[in-house]
């Protein structure tokens, strides 16, 4: 009988193997969007953030080029440099259908209790509704696609590895902090709330990753946070597409989040806080074995 083999990655530091793929990730999409811009005659670059190449007309095929080279660089770094399956990152969706839809309804509930707050303190009106399905479809397409090469990135393959270097809260933060650093790409990004906002963002959607090592409770919380913020209730500023509410916000721009987005409101700060607060001692309590209860015993 043959014997197993054992494979060994080609990178033994899991945290160089993460740096490595953070880097190749980063030339491939510059050299991938800088081809798509030149061979569109689109050159005048200058003062281009990811942000704001990704706005107009080149949203879609930004968000192509930067999810087909996401497929392709962690494929070829997870077979070939960590020599393991492509869904040992985390992709497996059997007995995994509960933490999916609980990760969502926790994203619907995070930014509909900030509304609500900023809308019961008076700093939110909606002014109108306007139902663009067309609109509304190409939106959840874009997020849906963006959520799952984001999740695959930095919890799949980033989180994943950093992990066998790190003790794990190390390696959440770590993860969280390079999140926060990827989405600095627009001015709306830049400010205490938006980037503690983010990296807030990044805890809770690495937190479950940290126990199940299984990507769809984040990759739904991840669809949910962004179709709810930006096309249905119109806070994100993004001019992409329309919103389908309309809203009006008044008062402490640190409270509503002003132009910056709901991500620049200290309401949903504290919301994604307590939010983190509850989903860690939940997590504890599932996962943890000195919380449950010794067998025999009352």
């Amino acid at each position: 009988m043959a014997k197993s083999r054992s494979f060994q990655p080609l990178v033994h530091q899991g945290w160089l193997r993460a740096l490595l793929f953070f880097i190749a990730f980063g030339l491939a999409s510059g050299i991938g969007i800088s081809i798509y811009f030149i061979t569109s005659h689109k050159t005048n670059l200058n003062g281009y953030g990811l942000q704001n190449l990704m706005n107009g007309g080149n949203l879609l095929p930004v968000i192509g080029i930067l999810f087909i080279l996401s497929l392709l660089v962690t494929y070829v770094f997870r077979r070939w440099i960590d020599q393991k399956t492509f869904i040992s990152l985390g992709l497996d969706f059997s007995g995994h259908g509960r933490e999916a839809i609980a990760g969502g309804m926790l994203a619907v509930f995070i930014i509909c209790a900030s509304s609500l707050l900023l809308k019961a303190t008076g700093h939110l009106k909606w002014m109108d509704i306007i139902f663009d399905p067309r609109a509304l479809f190409l939106a959840f397409g874009s997020t849906l696609v963006v959520a799952f090469y984001e999740e695959l990135i930095f919890r799949g393959y980033i989180l994943n590895n950093l992990m066998e270097s790190f003790p794990k809260w190390l390696a959440l933060m770590i993860s969280a902090v390079l999140f926060m650093l990827y989405h600095l790409t627009s001015q709306s990004s830049i400010g205490f709330f938006p980037m503690a906002n983010s990296l807030i963002l990044g805890l809770i959607l690495g937190l479950n990753y940290l126990y199940s090592k299984n990507l769809w409770f984040s990759f739904l919380f991840h669809i949910g946070w962004k179709f709810l913020e930006g096309p249905v209730f119109g806070f994100s500023g993004d001019e992409s597409f329309q919103t389908l509410l309309q809203p009006e916000l008044n008062g402490d721009i640190s409270i509503t989040g002003g132009a910056k987005g709901l991500e620049g409101s200290v309401i949903l700060m504290a919301v994604s806080l307590l939010s983190l607060a509850a989903l860690y001692l939940f997590l504890q309590h599932k996962f943890n074995q000195q919380f449950r209860p010794v067998p025999g015993r009352i």
